[in-house]
């Protein structure tokens, strides 16, 4: 990795601190940063402040998009590579179902309460993620496999399946998946490298 030229953002972040058990930055910085043999620079992190109020972090985050990437009026930043997760109720990032951030179509990131785990979130919008170069999901396990069927090849809900906004302006979208979360996918295109085409 050419660590001396990257720059690492984070798509979402729970509201604690940066040393909290819940802290993406923790399990990033702990999994990842600490490791690298160059280390990064402060100014190459760029961590969402979750010990901040949720909609004061969101602002500093937009601010810092703003700054960094040059932005005036409604352009959106674009991210070289954007890596996804998907949980098990089909939400990505911190956009879970049937919460405002769904809905947003002017802010580069928001506060999202997310009522069914009682917490508060920060993270990018969906529009944002879809800008970037190249956007992947990596998901693995059993049960994610109903879920990823109905976000794949299901009707389209995206207030209830918010992974379905997920659809990059470069036409591409990559799913890396372990053959448990695949199972009740369709076969794949075996012409196209096993792509998957989808509904909707």
């Amino acid at each position: 990795m050419p660590w001396p030229k990257l720059d690492l953002w984070w798509v979402d972040e729970r509201c604690v601190p940066p040393d909290h058990p819940d802290s993406n930055y923790r399990m990033t910085r702990e999994a990842m940063l600490d490791h690298v043999h160059v280390p990064l620079a402060p100014e190459q992190i760029h961590r969402i402040e979750g010990e901040l109020e949720p909609e004061a972090a969101a602002a500093r985050y937009e601010a810092e998009l703003r700054s960094t990437f040059r932005l005036e009026g409604a352009e959106l930043p674009q991210f070289d590579l954007v890596q996804l997760g998907m949980g098990p109720d089909g939400h990505t990032a911190s956009l879970f179902p049937h919460t405002q951030a769904l809905a947003e179509q002017n802010r580069l990131a928001v506060a999202n309460h997310v009522e069914a785990k009682d917490s508060w979130r920060v993270t990018i919008t969906w529009l944002v993620i879809d800008h970037g170069s190249q956007v992947f999901f990596l998901i693995g396990g059993e049960d994610k496999a109903q879920i990823l069927k109905e976000v794949w090849a299901g009707a389209r809900d995206p207030e209830r399946l918010p992974s379905q906004l997920i659809r990059p302006v470069s036409g591409i979208l990559t799913l890396l998946l372990d053959r448990a979360a695949a199972a009740l996918l369709p076969p794949p295109d075996a012409k196209n490298c096993g792509s998957f085409e989808r509904n909707g």
